[in-house]
């Protein structure tokens, strides 16, 4: 899979968004507006690369090839039972899961082993909003993109960073850190057949650093380039701004044809509304292992094996992918989903808690299906918007925490299956606060005295709390939005009851995904059920805490979070990095801009005849961009 730098350098959305009355958001820019948008490049003029190359200490960085990369520490791991014994496994005790895992998630032996002609049917909750790379900005979108696009760089399972051998010939970074230079292969092909070359990274990068095209998701991290120069066809360096520890995780940005978009970005910059742009959103031109070959709205996806990524002039030149299609099955319910994989119908999907707990052992589930679970960093929280009357003050915000019933969540919606959550880093991470910061439990009283506090009381009597703002009364009433799923609603349905009790009016709305992930961008809301995956490195969480940036959709800031997150980023020592970033966590605890909620860890159903499911922090299907792990063997 060739993930985009969002998901190196974002944490994963699996945002569930939301508007509430009463907030409204900064309205879109009208065409005359976009055309005064300062631009987001100063000049630039890059050295010759002689002269470069006379006063830079270059030093060579790994490149590899990430199959391999996993075959040989999988040659070192023998599986605990055959696999014939794993499929007869039920999956209730943590021993039987390590078993499964063990035996099923390993690559092939050998390509005779593979049934290189079958189609992986996987399950996603939601549509894309675009196929185009650069405009992504949720989980389904850079899952697609995966297959899709092409990237030069990934990362192992300890997030160490290294040059991709399909793509790349050779890495080296300079001494000082602020260079790195990049040759790529000369066989890379765009599925209409045009050759993939280094003017097309440049361009893409000029693309997504335009001001005018609306692409804050992708821009994250690619902002702290200075600039990038193609010497030649295959040549590139990339001129960092200062010499940073992170500046590795700026260079794989999602990458566009230049031949395609370069003959009408400047007269639709929105890249989707012209018919030229909806013709190219309808028939997109690839870069990666897969090309579109169906999309039906709102039911599929259906990519194919493009012969052109893998084979040149007659001669395999990089691993074929061991899928001939991939289809996504677009299925927002969770229970019919389930039906699905019990008939054969996908091959994957994340269980819910209840599902895994109470519709997973039976006959009619292991008669084609098994499960798999693992450690995964995405957590889950409820989110204030810190600009609205109701969520402004610390101590509402805390005071919120207090009133949820964080047991009954945890012991009856979760089935006992997911760990309290208490702030942005999981314990196991490097960067973890020690000691960790405490969960949250229910006192309704530290709530009512938290409010009491902050001014929230109930002045007429009426049973709901209020207080003035500029001479009118404001009762306590607000609404959180999150995604029409059971979990999800009947997490958000407790927060309502446990206010209810302490005199705050909650209602809960449901929204569509794609008009909830708009919503948060504008601001337009007043709480949310949302959750995050984990970046690469912390320093991905400041698009989400730092004061003004892309994906602060809760508009908090601190000043001092500010200054802990531009020191960690230029702290190359990492025990120091990890203090750093450990008292980032400590602040926003106290903070309390989220009621962080609990972790997910992966839960998965698969069909049988599934095989390389290998979990991460990230989530299953191997650890990095550029790494596919999944196929499933010939019939016996």
């Amino acid at each position: 899979m060739y993930y985009s730098s969002t998901l190196n350098r974002l944490l994963l959305t699996i945002l569930l968004t939301f508007f509430l009355t009463g907030c409204p958001g900064p309205a879109p820019e009208t065409p005359e507006e976009a055309v005064k948008s300062e631009p987001l490049l100063e000049p630039f003029d890059a050295p010759s690369l002689a002269e470069l190359d006379e006063k830079v200490e270059w030093e060579e960085q790994p490149v590899l090839d990430s199959l391999e990369l996993m075959r040989e520490r999988q040659s070192k791991e023998k599986p605990l039972v055959s696999v014939e014994e794993a499929l007869k496994l039920k999956n209730d005790t943590q021993e039987n899961n390590e078993k499964i895992l063990s035996a099923l998630g390993r690559l092939p032996e050998n390509d005779e082993q593979v049934d290189w002609g079958a189609t992986i049917n996987r399950h996603v909750g939601a549509d894309m909003k675009s196929t185009n790379p650069i405009m992504g900005s949720s989980a389904v979108e850079f899952e697609v993109g995966s297959l899709t696009g092409f990237g030069l760089f990934s990362f192992d399972w300890n997030f160490r960073p290294f040059a991709v051998a399909d793509t790349v010939v050779s890495w080296q970074t300079s001494k000082d850190k602020k260079y790195d230079k990049v040759v790529m292969r000369d066989d890379l092909t765009w599925s209409d057949g045009e050759p993939i070359t280094a003017h097309d990274i440049v361009f893409s990068f000029k693309t997504i650093m335009n001001p005018d095209v609306p692409v804050p998701a992708v821009r994250s991290g690619t902002d702290q380039i200075r600039w990038i120069e193609a010497y030649d066809d295959q040549t590139l360096v990339f001129f960092h701004k200062e010499a940073l520890p992170t500046n590795v995780w700026n260079l794989n940005f999602p990458i566009i044809p230049k031949h395609i978009y370069s003959k009408e970005l400047d007269s639709d910059p929105t890249l989707q509304d012209s018919e030229y742009h909806v013709k190219y959103e309808n028939s997109p031109v690839t870069g990666g292992p897969y090309e579109y070959e169906k999309r039906v709205r709102g039911q599929e996806i259906l990519l194919k094996r493009r012969e052109g990524w893998y084979m040149q002039d007659g001669k395999q030149v990089r691993s074929r992918p061991y899928f001939e299609r991939v289809r996504l099955r677009i299925i927002e319910d969770p229970n019919t989903a389930l039906l699905a994989l019990k008939n054969g119908e996908i091959d994957e999907m994340a269980l819910n808690p209840e599902l895994w707990k109470t519709q997973t052992d039976g006959k009619d589930f292991y008669d084609v299906c098994t499960k798999a679970s693992g450690l995964e960093w995405v957590y889950f929280y409820f989110g204030w918007n810190c600009e609205t009357l109701f969520f402004q003050d610390k101590k509402v915000r805390t005071a919120m925490s207090y009133a949820f019933n964080h047991q009954e969540m945890l012991d009856e919606l979760c089935y006992g299956l997911y760990q309290p959550c208490t702030g942005i880093f999981h314990e196991t991470a490097w960067m973890s606060p020690k000691p960790m910061t405490k969960p949250f439990h229910q006192d309704l009283k530290k709530a009512e005295q938290l409010l009491d506090e902050a001014g929230w009381i109930d002045h007429d009597g009426d049973g709901i709390r209020d207080k003035e703002f500029d001479g009118k009364t404001i009762p306590f009433r607000f609404t959180i939005m999150t995604a029409s799923r059971p979990l999800s609603l009947s997490i958000c349905t407790l927060l309502k009851e446990n206010l209810d009790q302490i005199g705050i009016i909650c209602e809960v709305k449901a929204t569509e995904f794609t008009v909830m992930q708009d919503k948060a961008r504008k601001h337009q809301f007043q709480a949310m059920f949302g959750g995050w995956g984990t970046g690469t490195d912390p320093d991905t969480g400041m698009n989400l805490w730092k004061t003004g940036e892309g994906r602060n959709y809760g508009q908090y800031s601190n000043p001092k979070v500010d200054k802990l997150f531009e020191e960690g980023r230029r702290e190359f020592d990492k025990d120091k990095r990890a203090k750093i970033y450990g008292e980032i966590h400590k602040i926003l605890y106290e903070d309390q801009p989220y009621t962080w909620l609990y972790y997910r860890n992966s839960f998965y159903g698969f069909n049988k005849d599934l095989r390389g499911y290998v979990f991460s922090p990230r989530g299953p299907y191997g650890y990095g961009p550029g790494f596919s792990s999944l196929w499933k063997p010939v019939e016996k």
